[in-house]
Order: C-alpha cells, then structure tokens, then sequence
C-alpha cells in the first residue's frame, strides 16, 4: 500500500459546509467504502427533517443532548441521547433532531458509503417546528 493512500487529519476549527438539515459540518477522514464527518447543531435548535437517498449513518455523540426523531415506514421513534451513545440511521429513514439544555450537540458521524454531494438529503415535513 502506498503512503498517498493513507489520510490523517485534525478537526478543522471552523466547519467545512451547512448541512441540508441546517448542522454545521466539519469533513474527516474518508475511504472507498465510507466517510466520516464532525456535526453540531447549536443550543436551541432544531434541524430541518431529512431523508437519505442512497446512504445509511452511524452516529456518535460527544458533548450534549438532543431528542433525535426516527421514521421509516410504520415505525417512528423519538429518543434522548446524549454523550457515549451511538444510533443508526438506515437507508430511507426520515429524521430530526433538536438540542436540548444550554450546550450545543456535537456528534460524529459514518456515512456508508461515502457521501455522495449534493442532491442525497431530501427535504422531508417537519416533525418539530423549526425556527
């Protein structure tokens, strides 16, 4: 293998793109099979609902809380997650998520595979108001 294969990177400072559901994105590491990227959504705020066309992710959270809803065909979901947890996003599933408390949510994110640009998140009806 050669070394211009490998990546190694820093958290950047400031966030590399506005997200279709209005997080601030910071771009890491990425392979053929999937990405890997830095999110936060700022203290009392609500994200605009989404739904992935053609990726699934992995998320876990560092710092803050959120109520994250889930959606996908009959089955609907909102849960609490904070630090150390970790939740799943499949294929075609609906979601938003809202910040909950004084700190803003940061959480880390795999996408598979890797994300594709623009045009994957589908704007989808709220399931909280947003702001």
């Amino acid at each position: 293998m050669r070394s211009e294969q490998f990546e190694t990177m820093e958290l950047p400072v400031d966030f590399d793109i506005l997200a279709p559901d209005g997080s601030e994105i910071r771009v890491l590491a990425r392979v053929s099979g999937g990405s890997m990227a830095h999110g936060s959504l700022h203290s009392g705020c609500v994200s605009r609902a989404v739904e992935h066309r053609s990726v699934e992710e992995i998320w876990y959270v560092l710092s803050g809380v959120a109520e994250i809803w889930r959606s996908y065909d009959v089955s609907e979901a909102v849960v609490l997650a904070n630090a150390g947890m970790s939740i799943t996003i499949p294929v075609g599933t609906r979601f938003q998520f809202r910040t909950m408390g004084e700190e803003p949510f940061r959480f880390i994110m795999c996408t598979l595979p890797p994300w594709p640009g623009e045009g994957e998140a589908m704007r989808v009806p709220d399931h909280w108001p947003t702001f």
